[in-house]
Formats: structure tokens, C-alpha cells, sequence
């Protein structure tokens, strides 16, 4: 029974560890990568808002931006209503057909 009793605090305290290693230290990254993100935005790039919006930043302000959704159409969005930054897709090459095969001459017998 002491034995029990003794290790009950390191128990604890590896439980601990494990769950700030497990959920605190991930979400701190993440959250370091959302906000460098967001300093990253510059005019010209293209932005998907948290409400779905899709538009390229026109402009840029310490905590918002004015997005062009489309030509002529351009709003105010806040910062951290930025959901994500979309790059533009690369276009895949497209796949060399192969020849056809020679037709051979048919047999004259």
C-alpha cells in the first residue's frame, strides 16, 4: 500500500506531461502558423474568408483589409475573418499520348 501511495503523484504529474505535449504544444503551433499567415497577406493575394468568400486583397490595414470579390466589388474584411491564403494551382503538364502503332501492310496471299 505505501508503494500505491507513492507513486500516485508521479502518476500525476507524468499524466500532465503527457497531455501538454500531447494537446497544448500542437495547438501553439498551430496558432503560430495562423498568425504568421495572416502577416504574410500582401495585395495581390488571393484569400478564402471564414464565411466562404473568395477575392484577391487590394489593399492591406493593420487589422483589416479591402478584398476585391469581383470586378468593381470590393468589401472590408477584417484580419482574422482570413480563413486561409490560396496559392495558385500548378496546372499539371499534360500526358504524352503515346503514337499509335504503325499500321502494317496486310499479307497479299
Amino acid at each position: 500500500m505505501i508503494v500505491a501511495a507513492s507513486s500516485a503523484p508521479l502518476f500525476l504529474i507524468v499524466l500532465l506531461g503527457l497531455f501538454v505535449f500531447l494537446f497544448v504544444l500542437p495547438n501553439r503551433r498551430r496558432q503560430r502558423a495562423a498568425r504568421e499567415q495572416l502577416s504574410n497577406v500582401e495585395v495581390g493575394s488571393e484569400i478564402l474568408t471564414v464565411g466562404g468568400l473568395i477575392g484577391t486583397v487590394v489593399e492591406t490595414g493593420d487589422s483589416e483589409l479591402k478584398v476585391e470579390l469581383a470586378p468593381g466589388t470590393v468589401v472590408r474584411v477584417a484580419r482574422r475573418g482570413v480563413a486561409t491564403i490560396l496559392t495558385p494551382e500548378e496546372e499539371p503538364e499534360p500526358a504524352e499520348e503515346p503514337e499509335p502503332p504503325a499500321e502494317t501492310p496486310a499479307d497479299p496471299s
